[in-house]
């Protein structure tokens, strides 16, 4: 038997305003470092037909979810569309302490109470568009929202971003692969250095 401990996991957050390719780029990421999971949120909607609890989401009732709340048992949570998303503290400790490395996709608010929660254990990246016109025509683009829902985006944007030095690092999103190749590189180098 070995006397040497298992090195601890790693937390990888991305936040980044909607439209900047932050999902690709996770999608990117996750298929070239081998040793990450992608975090599994708590949500209090039902379980739909093909999903298994605990690996798409932690399936809990409103009654245990709000419980959670009031024993602050969540980084962060949400409430839309009538139902509860968050993540749980119990399970990320779960992850660190048994060596899992998790990525998060996590908003500004949320990624910076993971920090607090896991300050050395953490990694925060801010994935920022070459700028806010560069965001108004990815989001129009998309042909999905009409001029107030853009506007709002764009609003919330403006806020997320200003928050951006709040994180470790800020990556542009200007060219893909290079952006893909930076936070590699970033959570690759944070993954090594236990």
């Amino acid at each position: 038997m070995s006397d040497t401990v298992a090195p601890k996991g790693k937390l990888i957050v991305f936040s980044a305003p909607s439209g900047t390719g932050k999902s690709t780029i996770a999608h990117r990421v996750m298929q070239r470092i081998d040793n990450l999971v992608f975090s599994v949120s708590a949500t209090t909607r039902a379980i739909r037909e093909g999903e298994k609890d605990g690996v798409n989401y932690f399936f809990l009732t409103k009654e245990r979810f709000e419980e959670t709340i009031r024993n602050d048992g969540f980084i962060e949570y949400e409430h839309f569309f009538g139902n509860y998303y968050g993540t749980l503290v119990d399970k990320t400790r779960e992850a660190v302490d048994t060596g899992v490395n998790m990525l998060f996709d996590l908003d500004v608010k949320g990624a910076l109470n993971l920090k607090k929660h896991f300050p050395r254990r953490s990694l925060l990246i801010f994935i920022k568009p070459p700028s806010l016109d560069v965001l108004r025509s990815r989001l129009l683009g998309r042909e999905s929202e009409d001029e107030d829902a853009l506007e709002q985006r764009l609003l919330r944007a403006s806020f997320e971003m200003s928050h951006a030095r709040d994180f470790d690092y800020e990556v542009v999103n200007d060219d893909l692969d290079e952006a893909v190749d930076t936070i590699v590189t970033l959570i690759e180098d944070f993954i090594s250095n236990q």
